[in-house]
């Protein structure tokens, strides 16, 4: 007897109006950005941070705005289409349209905290360990909403807790799509294009019993990247944080070494969305150069020791 497996009809808008509305994913970026301000303020007034709590909420959405987005949006363009970005450079304004590389929005944060520190005198080894605690809720916020769009879905397999994701036919040969049009069609003219085909999921237990022999089931790896990526990650750093006595720089070490290692076993989880280099995908590959980035800023906090001021006394008293 056949599993049946939970077919993917989730909307991307959380309330539309016609072709426009107010969307999970955008929704998902403000509550990992508030979040973070109130968890990076309470690091602040415990004293683990250089940046006064009055602070906190400017340099949170000043670094989401140039390094988070403007970071994983070329980071996307770069890791993942550069051919389609140097054809067509103005691809890069249509985000409507999807892309963000969390590499490229890490990168974007690394570079946006080096320039904050040294513009307000401020230690970014400091500025950068802090960050790094709060940075999981915004990645876990992030994967939840790769999920309810239906994007980044993951590789084929029979387990029980399986998905079948409807944009899987964007990406069927011409023949093979034809082939699952004619049968749509025959239900409602409106599903005689792939759109109309994954818009009316939600509406038509008929086109749900026809994709549910036409489309594989798949791991929900973006709920495992969630959990990965985003919870075990943060309860990492934040027990690191308020239980253990680190030099600054050492959770930022921490942090790419172990975000390298969830994305990479995570990434076991999902189909490839750009070619393999040798047997690893994108996001693995990409994560091996955060491995000896994380290598090099552990060896700089242990060679030059330095403690915010919460930690510079001994912890007995």
């Amino acid at each position: 007897m056949l599993l049946a497996y939970y077919i993917h009809d989730l909307s991307p808008f959380l309330i539309q109006f016609g072709g426009i509305g107010l969307r999970w994913y955008g929704l998902a970026y403000l509550a990992g950005f508030v979040v973070g301000i109130l968890l990076y303020r309470r690091l602040a007034v415990q004293g683990y941070s250089d940046l006064r709590p009055d602070q906190v909420s400017d340099f949170i959405t000043m670094g989401a705005l140039f390094g988070v987005l403007l970071g994983g949006r070329l980071g996307y363009m770069l890791f993942y289409d550069a051919a389609g970005f140097f054809h067509d450079p103005l691809i890069f304004f249509r985000v409507w349209e999807g892309g963000m590389a969390s590499h490229g929005g890490i990168l974007g944060l690394v570079l946006y905290t080096a320039w904050y520190a040294r513009r307000h005198c401020l230690s970014f080894r400091n500025l950068g360990d802090n960050l790094v605690v709060v940075a999981p809720v915004g990645l876990f916020f992030g994967r939840c909403a790769n999920f309810i769009n239906g994007e980044l879905y993951g590789r084929m397999t029979n387990a029980a807790w399986a998905v079948q994701f409807p944009k899987e036919i964007l990406f069927y040969s011409p023949d093979h799509l034809d082939r699952l049009l004619a049968k749509t069609t025959v239900i409602d003219p409106s599903f005689a294009t792939p759109e109309g085909v994954i818009s009316g999921v939600a509406r038509s237990l008929s086109l749900r019993e026809v994709l549910a022999v036409e489309i594989a089931p798949r791991y929900p790896s973006q709920l495992v990247e969630a959990v990965l990526e985003g919870g075990l990650l943060f309860l990492l750093l934040w027990t690191l944080r308020t239980r253990v006595r680190l030099p600054d720089g050492a959770l930022t070490g921490i942090f790419f070494i172990a975000y390298a290692v969830v994305r990479i076993l995570g990434e076991c989880f999902r189909e490839p969305d750009a070619p393999l280099t040798g047997a690893l995908t994108r996001g693995q590959f990409l994560s091996l150069f955060m491995i000896v980035i994380g290598a090099i800023l552990l060896f700089w906090a242990w060679k030059f020791p330095r403690y915010p001021k919460a930690l510079q006394a001994p912890l007995s008293r």
